[in-house]
């Protein structure tokens, strides 16, 4: 018996790095997987990886996936995302929203439209998709929609800033704060219906193809983590009972220790606090 069996999973940014281990997680714990992306065939992003890609090693795994290539920085391509994934599957009963976009360089150089197509994707898809696939949870008694944050969420703090660095993260960071914030608003206003809403960062940084490719904004990086620390970490917050799971702001080894899954955890979460949001 799977965690998810039976149940139908859309999960965004699924063509690598942390999306696609949570779709092949997903399906390997008995869900039928939607995967989407922008990339649908190998080759069409410069990086490796497309939902075909994912799509077809679930299936010759013994799974269900359906591959599809969306813009999810389009309203209307998120509605029809949803809507292609109930007339394949029939539902949706578990929403990840991990596809995620940023800009890097200091704020003074950063062009507004750049500022709103990140928002555009990292927070108002969210939204959008939530919006979406509620109605058929609620019609169900049952859900789960978990959003993929990042420690970029946690403020600098209050000054002086001695070792201030040139900058990078601020728009990543606002809209991750955010998403976060519309987690523990939207588990409220669902809690009612049985359905979970979660949040959940890596307690260390994950070395996807997409944070090597930028690799050369940030230099060498700190301790990393395998994306399997995140995979199974939204398996928790998608399948675990709705009270002890919905409205968490969490991290991946935090709540894998916490579950027993794994018993030396590091990185924030453990070693350090997370956002305020997670503290609450």
């Amino acid at each position: 018996m799977g965690a998810l069996d039976g149940r139908v999973a859309l999960v965004t940014g699924s063509s690598r790095g942390i999306g696609k281990a949570i779709a092949l997680l997903f399906a390997a714990e008995g869900a039928r997987v939607s995967c989407c992306a922008r990339t649908l065939h190998e080759g069409d992003h410069e990086l490796e990886g497309s939902v075909e890609t994912t799509a077809a090693e679930i299936r010759e795994a013994g799974g269900e996936a359906h591959a599809l290539a969306v813009n999810i920085a389009d309203e209307q391509a998120c509605l029809d995302l949803v809507r292609q994934t109930q007339e394949h599957f029939g539902r949706v009963d578990v929403l990840v929203n991990n596809a995620a976009m940023n800009s890097y360089g200091p704020l003074v150089e950063l062009p507004s439209r750049r500022w709103s197509r990140t928002f555009d994707v990292n927070v108002r898809a969210a939204f959008v998709l939530a919006q979406a696939v509620l109605p058929g949870m609620i019609e169900a008694g049952s859900g789960a929609i978990v959003n993929i944050s990042s420690g970029s969420a946690i403020g600098p703090g209050r000054g002086p800033y001695p070792d201030s660095s040139p900058g990078g993260s601020i728009l990543y960071g606002a809209t991750k704060a955010a998403l976060e914030r519309f987690t523990q608003g939207l588990a409220e206003e669902v809690y009612e219906h049985g359905i979970t809403v979660a949040s959940v960062a890596p307690s260390q940084v994950v070395l996807t193809p997409g944070a090597l490719f930028h690799e050369d904004v940030f230099g060498s990086y700190p301790p990393d983590e395998p994306d399997a620390y995140m995979a199974r970490a939204s398996l928790l917050l998608a399948s675990e009972p709705l009270d002890r799971v919905t409205g968490r702001v969490t991290y991946s080894q935090q709540l894998l220790q916490e579950f027993g899954e794994l018993e030396d955890a590091r990185g924030t979460g453990v070693e350090r606090p997370g956002s305020g949001y997670s503290l609450i």
